[in-house]
């Protein structure tokens, strides 16, 4: 198993584009709302969500950081 290192602000991120993902798919098979506030608020999650799977999806596998390049994850800890 290896093992990965995960600054604070990438595991913010990660889990940050999960719960889009899945806010936006509760909100579009709730009944609470609306048919059209439910559709549009729901997609639009959801697209956001899925937008940024991928992005995420490298930093979990250590391919490549935004927050290590630009020095965020520095000043973050600081």
């Amino acid at each position: 198993m290896k093992k990965r290192t995960l600054t604070t602000p990438e595991l913010i991120f990660i889990v940050g584009t999960r719960a889009v993902l899945a806010a936006g798919v509760a909100l579009f098979v709730s009944n609470r709302f609306s048919d059209k506030t439910r559709r549009t608020a729901g997609l639009a999650l959801m697209g956001i969500g899925g937008a940024t799977t991928i992005p995420a999806a490298r930093i979990a596998l250590g391919k490549t950081s935004p927050f290590r390049k630009s020095g965020l994850a520095a000043k973050w800890l600081e």
